[in-house]
């Protein structure tokens, strides 16, 4: 007893003498491990980012300026609040970008409860603001507010999070994918009572890519896909006036007049873009006004006018690059499942989203609403995008 009493001593005595020593000369302080530089696939993440929002800004204003003068507003008015979101989200972005994604892992599900709460803003009478037949907006003062871009996000890390720390689990579909399916769905149905068929779809891409990457079973998530599908054809059926609206580009030239003036409109201009496009402010179709949401749904027409199609190909390659680094960053990141499935959500969502928008534009799918991630108007868009760009540059920086 005594033997061992004096052994504990002595190995206290020899702890207290090394950090003793160690407060007396701090240099030999065991050191951190140098953290090396980022990834090539961070620097092409930001620069691409970058110059989106920058060209974004002038595509904004370039495609605004004139209408909003023979408006009576400032010719300013749209580019100012783009600015402003753009300065906002910038901030976003280096607060995703540096704040350790564990602590987001922490915060999913208040941010997910904040994202359901908010979507039942629009809904209250007098708070919504409808907008082309869709009641998605709040209105404070001068701004406009869609919960639903908020909500893409909070479904997105909420997601993550339960197929991370259920991965050992994923045969088991009522621990895995029921649930995920479960938010899936309640969000894609709060979209579509706001009428907001565009943000239903994205959100629910978002899910079914994160699910697949997870590793969920294949059958049950098309049989899913497939409810999801006949879901959205009967929403759509629901009502004559969105079912023609949604159907016209299946014969754009019957309906130029009406339901496809906008799309009609809009593929004119991408074919008077030529080559090298008619120059920044130049397009005519914004400078006759025929082109009425050129700066928001219908922004892609204006760069492919005025910029031309090298224009047209240096934003697609841009989107391009972006997903490439992206699912770059995504397979170097296997160590961090929850890292993996956020860059995997962030990439679909990007893609999914300019696939829909570009092809409403030149008149291959339907026209449902969706904006051009980083370009078209909209601080709502514009703001979360560039929160989930610096949640992907996040992932980028601790790849190992």
């Amino acid at each position: 007893m005594s033997t061992s009493t004096t052994l504990l001593g002595d190995r206290r005595r020899q702890a207290l003498e090394r950090a003793s020593a160690m407060r007396r000369h701090p240099a030999r302080r065991p050191q951190a491990r140098p953290v090396g530089p980022p990834p090539v696939e961070f620097y092409l993440i930001a620069v691409v980012v970058a110059v989106f929002v920058m060209l974004g800004l002038v595509m904004v204003l370039s495609a605004s300026a004139i209408a909003q003068f023979h408006q009576g507003n400032s010719p300013w008015r749209l580019f100012s609040k783009q600015l402003v979101w753009a300065v906002l989200g910038t901030v976003g972005l280096w607060v995703a970008m540096r704040v350790p994604l564990h602590f987001w892992r922490r915060m999913v599900t208040p941010i997910l409860g904040i994202g359901f709460a908010a979507m039942l803003v629009p809904l209250v009478p007098g708070l919504g603001d409808n907008v082309n037949g869709a009641t998605a907006w709040v209105a404070i003062g001068g701004f406009s507010v869609q919960p639903s871009e908020f909500l893409k996000l909070a479904v997105l890390l909420f997601c993550a999070n339960l197929l991370t720390k259920r991965q050992h689990e994923m045969h088991d579909l009522r621990r895995t994918l029921v649930p995920v399916l479960g938010v899936a769905l309640l969000g894609a149905g709060l979209c579509l009572a706001q009428g907001d068929l565009g943000s239903a779809i994205v959100l629910a891409c978002i899910v079914f890519v994160m699910a697949f990457i997870g590793g969920a079973p294949l059958v049950p998530m098309l049989g899913a896909g497939a409810v999801g599908a006949l879901g959205g054809v009967g929403f759509v059926a629901s009502s004559p006036r969105r079912a023609a609206r949604f159907t016209a580009f299946m014969d754009i030239a019957a309906h130029k007049d009406h339901l496809s003036y906008q799309t009609y409109q809009a593929m004119i201009s991408t074919a008077q873009g030529g080559l090298l496009g008619e120059g920044p402010g130049r397009g005519s179709a914004m400078l006759g006004g025929f082109l009425p949401l050129a700066h928001s749904d219908f922004i892609f027409a204006v760069i492919a006018q005025e910029l031309g199609f090298v224009g047209i190909i240096g934003v697609l390659g841009g989107f391009v690059l972006l997903a490439y680094a992206g699912v770059q960053v995504a397979l170097a990141s296997t160590h961090d499942r929850f890292a993996a499935l956020v860059a995997s959500g962030i990439v679909g969502w990007l893609v999914v989203q300019t696939i829909i928008n570009v092809g409403g534009v030149i008149g291959l799918m339907p026209v449902t609403g969706l904006t051009l991630p980083f370009f078209s108007a909209g601080g709502s868009s514009l703001f979360v995008t560039m929160i989930a760009s610096g949640l992907l540059l996040n992932v980028a920086r601790n790849v190992k």
